[in-house]
Protein backbone atom coordinates (compact mmCIF):
# COMPACT_ATOMS: atom_id res chain seq x y z
CA UNK A 1 0.00 0.00 0.00
CA UNK A 2 0.77 3.55 -0.63
CA UNK A 3 2.71 5.28 2.96
CA UNK A 4 0.89 7.87 5.36
CA UNK A 5 3.75 10.37 4.83
CA UNK A 6 5.42 11.68 7.86
CA UNK A 7 5.22 14.98 9.64
CA UNK A 8 8.52 16.37 7.89
CA UNK A 9 7.27 15.22 4.88
CA UNK A 10 4.05 17.13 5.10
CA UNK A 11 5.94 19.81 6.13
CA UNK A 12 8.42 19.48 3.19
CA UNK A 13 5.20 19.52 1.06
CA UNK A 14 2.96 22.61 2.84
CA UNK A 15 5.91 24.76 2.34
CA UNK A 16 6.38 23.89 -1.60
CA UNK A 17 2.37 24.45 -1.78
CA UNK A 18 3.54 27.74 0.07
CA UNK A 19 6.17 28.51 -2.69
CA UNK A 20 4.67 27.83 -5.80
CA UNK A 21 1.64 29.85 -4.88
CA UNK A 22 3.89 32.96 -4.42
CA UNK A 23 6.25 32.40 -7.47
CA UNK A 24 4.45 29.78 -9.96
CA UNK A 25 7.78 29.49 -12.11
CA UNK A 26 9.15 27.49 -8.96
CA UNK A 27 9.01 23.74 -9.60
CA UNK A 28 8.22 20.71 -7.54
CA UNK A 29 9.79 17.35 -7.20
CA UNK A 30 8.34 14.05 -5.67
CA UNK A 31 9.74 11.20 -4.44
CA UNK A 32 9.04 7.18 -3.67
CA UNK A 33 8.03 7.68 0.34
CA UNK A 34 10.48 5.33 2.01
CA UNK A 35 7.63 3.69 4.46
CA UNK A 36 5.23 1.54 2.70
CA UNK A 37 2.98 0.92 5.65
CA UNK A 38 -0.44 2.47 5.25
CA UNK A 39 -3.21 2.81 8.26
CA UNK A 40 -5.69 5.44 5.82
CA UNK A 41 -7.54 2.11 4.88
CA UNK A 42 -9.71 0.34 6.62
CA UNK A 43 -11.88 -2.94 5.93
CA UNK A 44 -14.79 -3.42 7.09
CA UNK A 45 -18.11 -5.76 7.07
CA UNK A 46 -21.47 -3.95 6.38
CA UNK A 47 -23.86 -4.94 9.28
CA UNK A 48 -27.51 -4.08 8.42
CA UNK A 49 -30.42 -4.22 10.85
CA UNK A 50 -32.58 -5.27 7.94
CA UNK A 51 -30.42 -7.96 6.92
CA UNK A 52 -30.85 -11.81 8.52
CA UNK A 53 -28.15 -12.84 10.83
CA UNK A 54 -27.49 -15.81 8.90
CA UNK A 55 -26.58 -13.67 5.62
CA UNK A 56 -22.90 -12.91 5.18
CA UNK A 57 -22.18 -9.12 5.08
CA UNK A 58 -20.07 -7.44 1.88
CA UNK A 59 -16.64 -6.69 3.16
CA UNK A 60 -15.61 -3.65 1.57
CA UNK A 61 -12.63 -1.07 1.84
CA UNK A 62 -12.89 2.57 3.42
CA UNK A 63 -10.33 5.48 2.39
CA UNK A 64 -10.82 8.72 4.16
CA UNK A 65 -9.74 11.84 2.37
CA UNK A 66 -8.58 13.93 4.95
CA UNK A 67 -9.39 17.73 4.44
CA UNK A 68 -9.35 20.87 7.07
CA UNK A 69 -12.73 22.19 8.28
CA UNK A 70 -14.80 19.49 8.76
CA UNK A 71 -14.65 18.38 4.93
CA UNK A 72 -13.08 14.85 5.55
CA UNK A 73 -14.95 12.07 3.49
CA UNK A 74 -15.07 8.70 2.59
CA UNK A 75 -14.11 6.81 -0.29
CA UNK A 76 -16.73 3.64 -0.12
CA UNK A 77 -14.73 0.05 -2.25
CA UNK A 78 -16.49 -3.13 -2.28
CA UNK A 79 -18.22 -4.67 -5.13
CA UNK A 80 -21.61 -6.51 -5.49
CA UNK A 81 -23.27 -4.21 -2.13
CA UNK A 82 -26.93 -5.19 -1.45
CA UNK A 83 -29.22 -2.37 -2.55
CA UNK A 84 -29.36 -2.34 1.40
CA UNK A 85 -25.87 -2.08 2.34
CA UNK A 86 -25.82 0.69 -0.50
CA UNK A 87 -28.49 2.41 0.42
CA UNK A 88 -27.15 2.23 4.19
CA UNK A 89 -23.45 3.62 3.20
CA UNK A 90 -24.72 6.18 0.90
CA UNK A 91 -28.06 7.94 2.54
CA UNK A 92 -26.11 8.91 5.67
CA UNK A 93 -24.22 11.41 3.85
CA UNK A 94 -27.31 13.08 2.86
CA UNK A 95 -28.63 15.87 5.03
CA UNK A 96 -31.29 16.83 3.25
CA UNK A 97 -34.69 15.75 1.67
CA UNK A 98 -34.68 16.22 -1.81
CA UNK A 99 -31.96 14.42 -4.56
CA UNK A 100 -31.41 15.00 -8.01
CA UNK A 101 -29.70 11.99 -9.27
CA UNK A 102 -27.79 12.67 -12.77
CA UNK A 103 -26.76 9.83 -15.12
CA UNK A 104 -26.26 9.40 -18.78
CA UNK A 105 -28.04 7.55 -21.44
CA UNK A 106 -25.80 4.82 -21.54
CA UNK A 107 -25.68 3.94 -17.79
CA UNK A 108 -29.07 5.06 -17.15
CA UNK A 109 -31.14 1.40 -18.66
CA UNK A 110 -28.13 -0.45 -16.50
CA UNK A 111 -28.45 0.78 -13.23
CA UNK A 112 -30.65 4.60 -13.01
CA UNK A 113 -33.66 2.81 -11.58
CA UNK A 114 -31.57 0.75 -9.22
CA UNK A 115 -30.37 3.87 -7.31
CA UNK A 116 -32.96 5.77 -7.52
CA UNK A 117 -34.87 3.09 -5.44
CA UNK A 118 -32.38 2.33 -2.74
CA UNK A 119 -31.59 5.88 -2.53
CA UNK A 120 -35.39 6.25 -1.66
CA UNK A 121 -35.96 3.70 0.18
CA UNK A 122 -36.30 5.13 3.65
CA UNK A 123 -36.35 1.24 5.74
CA UNK A 124 -32.59 1.56 6.30
CA UNK A 125 -32.81 5.31 8.74
CA UNK A 126 -36.36 6.32 8.45
CA UNK A 127 -35.65 9.32 6.48
CA UNK A 128 -38.25 10.42 3.58
CA UNK A 129 -35.92 11.59 0.59
CA UNK A 130 -37.97 12.64 -2.82
CA UNK A 131 -35.26 11.33 -5.66
CA UNK A 132 -35.86 12.97 -9.32
CA UNK A 133 -33.54 12.14 -12.43
CA UNK A 134 -31.78 13.79 -15.06
CA UNK A 135 -30.24 11.84 -18.48
CA UNK A 136 -27.75 13.44 -19.90
CA UNK A 137 -26.17 12.74 -23.23
CA UNK A 138 -23.41 10.23 -22.97
CA UNK A 139 -19.54 10.86 -24.37
CA UNK A 140 -16.45 13.57 -23.78
CA UNK A 141 -18.07 15.51 -26.85
CA UNK A 142 -21.03 16.39 -24.82
CA UNK A 143 -18.91 17.65 -21.44
CA UNK A 144 -20.03 21.22 -22.54
CA UNK A 145 -21.99 24.24 -20.55
CA UNK A 146 -24.80 23.71 -22.09
CA UNK A 147 -25.02 20.18 -21.34
CA UNK A 148 -24.53 20.60 -17.53
CA UNK A 149 -27.07 23.45 -17.25
CA UNK A 150 -29.66 20.70 -17.92
CA UNK A 151 -28.69 20.06 -14.70
CA UNK A 152 -29.41 23.48 -13.46
CA UNK A 153 -32.50 23.50 -15.46
CA UNK A 154 -33.85 20.45 -14.13
CA UNK A 155 -32.95 21.79 -10.20
CA UNK A 156 -34.41 25.12 -10.81
CA UNK A 157 -37.50 23.67 -12.23
CA UNK A 158 -37.85 21.31 -9.14
CA UNK A 159 -37.54 24.24 -7.09
CA UNK A 160 -34.37 22.44 -5.12
CA UNK A 161 -32.48 24.57 -2.60
CA UNK A 162 -29.39 24.24 -0.56
CA UNK A 163 -30.21 21.80 1.73
CA UNK A 164 -30.64 19.19 -1.73
CA UNK A 165 -27.78 17.00 -2.78
CA UNK A 166 -26.50 16.20 -6.03
CA UNK A 167 -25.84 12.52 -6.74
CA UNK A 168 -23.56 12.01 -10.04
CA UNK A 169 -23.82 8.26 -11.36
CA UNK A 170 -21.52 7.43 -14.30
CA UNK A 171 -17.80 8.25 -15.49
CA UNK A 172 -15.36 11.09 -15.58
CA UNK A 173 -17.80 13.17 -17.53
CA UNK A 174 -21.08 12.80 -15.78
CA UNK A 175 -18.58 13.25 -12.34
CA UNK A 176 -17.02 16.34 -13.59
CA UNK A 177 -20.28 18.00 -14.86
CA UNK A 178 -22.77 17.06 -12.22
CA UNK A 179 -19.78 18.33 -9.34
CA UNK A 180 -19.67 21.22 -11.43
CA UNK A 181 -22.96 21.75 -11.27
CA UNK A 182 -23.49 20.89 -7.50
CA UNK A 183 -20.73 23.45 -7.10
CA UNK A 184 -22.66 26.63 -8.54
CA UNK A 185 -26.23 26.05 -7.98
CA UNK A 186 -27.43 28.48 -5.32
CA UNK A 187 -23.85 29.38 -4.61
CA UNK A 188 -23.03 25.14 -3.53
CA UNK A 189 -25.09 22.34 -2.45
CA UNK A 190 -23.68 18.92 -1.34
CA UNK A 191 -22.84 16.24 -3.96
CA UNK A 192 -22.11 12.38 -3.93
CA UNK A 193 -20.26 10.55 -6.28
CA UNK A 194 -20.82 6.59 -7.79
CA UNK A 195 -18.42 6.60 -10.24
CA UNK A 196 -18.89 3.44 -13.03
CA UNK A 197 -16.07 3.49 -14.81
CA UNK A 198 -12.12 2.97 -14.08
CA UNK A 199 -11.20 6.02 -14.44
CA UNK A 200 -13.85 7.51 -12.28
CA UNK A 201 -12.86 4.98 -9.44
CA UNK A 202 -8.99 5.53 -9.44
CA UNK A 203 -8.93 9.32 -10.61
CA UNK A 204 -11.40 11.83 -11.40
CA UNK A 205 -14.85 10.77 -8.40
CA UNK A 206 -12.07 12.12 -5.57
CA UNK A 207 -9.90 15.30 -5.29
CA UNK A 208 -13.33 17.44 -5.61
CA UNK A 209 -12.14 19.15 -9.29
CA UNK A 210 -14.79 19.52 -11.31
CA UNK A 211 -15.60 21.77 -14.89
CA UNK A 212 -16.43 21.15 -18.74
CA UNK A 213 -14.43 21.69 -21.43
CA UNK A 214 -13.93 24.77 -23.72
CA UNK A 215 -13.42 24.82 -27.72
CA UNK A 216 -10.52 26.42 -26.88
CA UNK A 217 -9.17 23.62 -23.90
CA UNK A 218 -9.91 21.01 -21.83
CA UNK A 219 -11.45 21.36 -18.34
CA UNK A 220 -11.11 25.31 -18.46
CA UNK A 221 -14.16 26.04 -16.67
CA UNK A 222 -15.22 24.68 -13.41
CA UNK A 223 -14.58 24.62 -9.47
CA UNK A 224 -12.87 22.97 -6.55
CA UNK A 225 -15.85 21.20 -4.94
CA UNK A 226 -15.42 18.15 -2.88
CA UNK A 227 -18.30 15.44 -3.08
CA UNK A 228 -19.32 14.27 0.65
CA UNK A 229 -18.44 10.51 -0.37
CA UNK A 230 -17.41 8.51 -2.95
CA UNK A 231 -19.02 5.28 -3.39
CA UNK A 232 -17.42 2.39 -5.55
CA UNK A 233 -19.19 -0.65 -6.80
CA UNK A 234 -16.59 -2.50 -8.86
CA UNK A 235 -19.13 -5.13 -10.06
CA UNK A 236 -20.50 -1.80 -12.28
CA UNK A 237 -17.07 -2.32 -14.11
CA UNK A 238 -18.69 -5.81 -15.41
CA UNK A 239 -20.78 -3.54 -18.06
CA UNK A 240 -17.43 -1.34 -18.85
CA UNK A 241 -16.72 -1.60 -22.51
CA UNK A 242 -12.87 -2.99 -22.75
CA UNK A 243 -11.62 -0.25 -24.31
CA UNK A 244 -12.55 2.07 -21.20
CA UNK A 245 -11.54 -0.07 -19.07
CA UNK A 246 -7.91 0.01 -20.61
CA UNK A 247 -8.10 3.57 -20.67
CA UNK A 248 -8.43 4.04 -16.88
CA UNK A 249 -5.39 1.98 -16.14
CA UNK A 250 -3.59 4.44 -17.50
CA UNK A 251 -4.05 6.30 -14.52
CA UNK A 252 -3.53 3.55 -12.38
CA UNK A 253 -0.71 3.63 -14.07
CA UNK A 254 0.65 7.17 -13.48
CA UNK A 255 0.50 6.52 -9.60
CA UNK A 256 3.06 4.25 -10.13
CA UNK A 257 5.22 6.28 -12.07
CA UNK A 258 5.03 9.55 -9.96
CA UNK A 259 5.41 8.14 -6.08
CA UNK A 260 4.80 4.49 -5.85
CA UNK A 261 7.48 2.35 -7.33
CA UNK A 262 6.03 -0.93 -5.38
CA UNK A 263 2.85 -0.46 -7.03
CA UNK A 264 4.26 0.03 -10.35
CA UNK A 265 6.18 -2.94 -9.64
CA UNK A 266 2.70 -4.75 -8.79
CA UNK A 267 1.03 -3.37 -12.12
CA UNK A 268 4.33 -5.07 -13.92
CA UNK A 269 3.25 -8.71 -12.74
CA UNK A 270 -0.54 -8.39 -12.67
CA UNK A 271 -1.49 -6.46 -15.60
CA UNK A 272 -2.93 -9.45 -17.09
CA UNK A 273 -5.56 -9.64 -13.95
CA UNK A 274 -6.45 -6.45 -14.45
CA UNK A 275 -7.26 -6.78 -18.38
CA UNK A 276 -9.11 -10.01 -16.82
CA UNK A 277 -10.99 -8.13 -14.91
CA UNK A 278 -9.88 -10.32 -11.31
CA UNK A 279 -11.53 -8.75 -8.63
CA UNK A 280 -9.33 -9.31 -6.01
CA UNK A 281 -6.10 -6.99 -8.62
CA UNK A 282 -9.29 -5.03 -9.31
CA UNK A 283 -10.03 -3.64 -6.02
CA UNK A 284 -6.80 -3.67 -4.84
CA UNK A 285 -5.85 -1.56 -7.83
CA UNK A 286 -8.82 0.88 -6.97
CA UNK A 287 -7.75 1.12 -3.51
CA UNK A 288 -3.98 1.28 -3.83
CA UNK A 289 -4.82 4.31 -6.45
CA UNK A 290 -7.15 6.37 -4.30
CA UNK A 291 -5.16 6.09 -1.49
CA UNK A 292 -2.40 7.69 -3.35
CA UNK A 293 -5.06 10.49 -4.76
CA UNK A 294 -6.29 10.88 -0.82
CA UNK A 295 -2.25 11.36 0.65
CA UNK A 296 -1.95 13.98 -2.74
CA UNK A 297 -5.14 16.01 -2.54
CA UNK A 298 -4.68 16.35 1.72
CA UNK A 299 -1.49 17.68 1.44
CA UNK A 300 -2.19 20.06 -1.56
CA UNK A 301 -6.35 20.39 -2.33
CA UNK A 302 -6.29 23.37 -4.60
CA UNK A 303 -3.01 22.43 -7.09
CA UNK A 304 -0.81 24.50 -5.59
CA UNK A 305 2.25 22.29 -6.33
CA UNK A 306 2.31 18.53 -5.43
CA UNK A 307 -1.05 17.96 -6.72
CA UNK A 308 -0.18 18.76 -10.29
CA UNK A 309 2.48 15.85 -10.38
CA UNK A 310 -1.34 13.74 -10.95
CA UNK A 311 -1.15 15.38 -14.54
CA UNK A 312 1.55 13.33 -15.66
CA UNK A 313 1.36 13.07 -19.30
CA UNK A 314 -1.89 15.49 -19.41
CA UNK A 315 -0.56 18.42 -20.97
CA UNK A 316 0.59 16.70 -24.02
CA UNK A 317 -3.01 14.04 -23.53
CA UNK A 318 -5.26 17.58 -23.40
CA UNK A 319 -3.61 18.88 -26.59
CA UNK A 320 -4.18 15.54 -28.50
CA UNK A 321 -7.76 14.99 -27.11
CA UNK A 322 -8.52 18.58 -28.30
CA UNK A 323 -6.99 18.71 -31.18
CA UNK A 324 -8.21 15.52 -32.53
CA UNK A 325 -11.47 16.43 -31.62
CA UNK A 326 -13.39 15.78 -28.42
CA UNK A 327 -14.70 12.10 -28.41
CA UNK A 328 -12.18 10.90 -31.06
CA UNK A 329 -9.48 9.34 -27.86
CA UNK A 330 -11.19 8.46 -24.81
CA UNK A 331 -9.02 10.66 -21.85
CA UNK A 332 -7.15 7.44 -20.94
CA UNK A 333 -5.64 6.97 -24.32
CA UNK A 334 -4.78 10.37 -24.93
CA UNK A 335 -3.01 10.54 -21.24
CA UNK A 336 -1.15 7.18 -22.33
CA UNK A 337 0.49 8.99 -25.27
CA UNK A 338 1.28 11.56 -23.18
CA UNK A 339 3.07 9.87 -20.81
CA UNK A 340 4.56 8.06 -23.72
CA UNK A 341 5.70 11.76 -24.71
CA UNK A 342 7.07 12.73 -21.11
CA UNK A 343 9.05 9.79 -20.37
CA UNK A 344 10.44 10.06 -23.79
CA UNK A 345 11.25 14.05 -23.19
CA UNK A 346 12.78 12.94 -19.78
CA UNK A 347 14.88 10.60 -21.53
CA UNK A 348 15.83 13.17 -24.13
CA UNK A 349 17.30 15.46 -21.21
CA UNK A 350 18.87 12.78 -19.41
CA UNK A 351 16.83 12.93 -16.13
CA UNK A 352 15.87 9.12 -16.85
CA UNK A 353 17.47 6.23 -18.20
CA UNK A 354 16.63 4.44 -21.31
CA UNK A 355 15.53 1.59 -19.25
CA UNK A 356 13.10 3.44 -17.44
CA UNK A 357 11.52 4.78 -20.59
CA UNK A 358 11.19 1.24 -22.25
CA UNK A 359 9.72 -0.08 -19.17
CA UNK A 360 6.66 2.85 -18.79
CA UNK A 361 6.18 2.04 -23.06
CA UNK A 362 6.08 -1.98 -22.12
CA UNK A 363 3.65 -1.01 -19.11
CA UNK A 364 1.41 1.19 -21.58
CA UNK A 365 1.27 -1.93 -24.38
CA UNK A 366 0.66 -4.16 -22.01
CA UNK A 367 -2.21 -2.27 -21.28
CA UNK A 368 -3.22 -2.28 -24.77
CA UNK A 369 -2.79 1.10 -25.18
CA UNK A 370 -1.73 3.51 -27.80
CA UNK A 371 2.01 4.93 -27.14
CA UNK A 372 1.77 6.98 -30.62
CA UNK A 373 -0.19 9.21 -32.73
CA UNK A 374 -2.16 7.01 -35.72
CA UNK A 375 -1.69 7.83 -38.84
CA UNK A 376 -4.42 9.94 -39.74
CA UNK A 377 -3.76 11.58 -36.73
CA UNK A 378 -4.42 15.54 -37.48
CA UNK A 379 -1.78 16.60 -34.76
CA UNK A 380 0.70 19.27 -36.11
CA UNK A 381 3.91 20.27 -34.20
CA UNK A 382 1.67 23.70 -34.26
CA UNK A 383 -1.09 22.14 -32.97
CA UNK A 384 0.41 20.74 -29.91
CA UNK A 385 2.52 24.38 -29.14
CA UNK A 386 -0.86 26.20 -29.68
CA UNK A 387 -3.00 24.03 -27.31
CA UNK A 388 -0.57 23.69 -24.66
CA UNK A 389 0.24 26.79 -24.16
CA UNK A 390 -3.60 27.34 -23.31
CA UNK A 391 -3.09 24.64 -20.48
CA UNK A 392 -4.17 25.12 -17.17
CA UNK A 393 -1.04 24.31 -15.65
CA UNK A 394 0.56 27.69 -17.52
CA UNK A 395 1.74 30.31 -15.16
CA UNK A 396 2.92 33.91 -16.18
CA UNK A 397 3.21 32.61 -19.53
CA UNK A 398 5.49 30.01 -18.58
CA UNK A 399 4.44 26.16 -19.27
CA UNK A 400 4.96 24.05 -16.55
CA UNK A 401 5.17 20.33 -17.21
CA UNK A 402 5.41 17.03 -15.00
CA UNK A 403 8.23 14.93 -15.95
CA UNK A 404 10.26 12.03 -14.59
CA UNK A 405 13.83 12.49 -13.21
CA UNK A 406 15.79 9.91 -11.24
CA UNK A 407 14.40 6.16 -10.16
CA UNK A 408 10.97 5.12 -10.54
CA UNK A 409 8.58 6.56 -8.39
CA UNK A 410 10.16 10.25 -8.95
CA UNK A 411 8.90 13.10 -10.54
CA UNK A 412 9.35 16.76 -11.16
CA UNK A 413 6.66 19.56 -11.68
CA UNK A 414 8.58 22.41 -13.25
CA UNK A 415 8.74 25.19 -15.65
CA UNK A 416 12.68 25.12 -16.36
CA UNK A 417 13.36 22.24 -18.40
CA UNK A 418 14.81 22.16 -21.95
CA UNK A 419 13.05 23.60 -24.57
CA UNK A 420 14.83 22.14 -27.49
CA UNK A 421 14.12 18.42 -25.76
CA UNK A 422 9.98 19.59 -25.45
CA UNK A 423 10.20 20.35 -29.55
CA UNK A 424 12.14 17.86 -30.37
CA UNK A 425 9.58 15.24 -28.97
CA UNK A 426 6.99 16.82 -30.45
CA UNK A 427 8.21 16.49 -33.69
CA UNK A 428 9.55 12.56 -33.12
CA UNK A 429 5.74 11.91 -32.42
CA UNK A 430 3.97 13.90 -35.28
CA UNK A 431 6.71 12.56 -37.73
CA UNK A 432 5.56 8.73 -36.97
CA UNK A 433 2.35 10.25 -38.52
CA UNK A 434 3.67 11.94 -42.01
CA UNK A 435 6.28 8.39 -42.65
Amino acid sequence: MASVLSPTRWLHLATTALLLTTNPAASFSTTTPQNNNNNRCTTTSLSVASTPPTQTSTPYDTVKVDLSSGRDYPIYIGSDFTDTEAATLIRKHIHGKRVLLITNDRIAPLYLERYQQLLSDNSVDDKELVVDTVVLPDGEENKTYDVMAMVLDKALGLGLDRKSTFVALGGGVIGDMVGFASAVYQRGVNFVQIPTTVMAMVDSSVGGKTGVNHPLGKNMIGAFHQPQCVFIDTSTLNTLPDRELKSGISEVVKYGLIRDAPFFEWQEENMTKLLERDPEATRYAIRRSCENKADVVQADELEAGVRATLNLGHTFGHAIENGSGYGTWLHGEGVSIGTAMAATMSEKMGWIDEGLKQRIYDILESADLPVKLPRDSPMKVETFNKLMSLDKKVADGQLRLILLQGELGNCKFTGEFDTGALQETIEEFVKEIEA
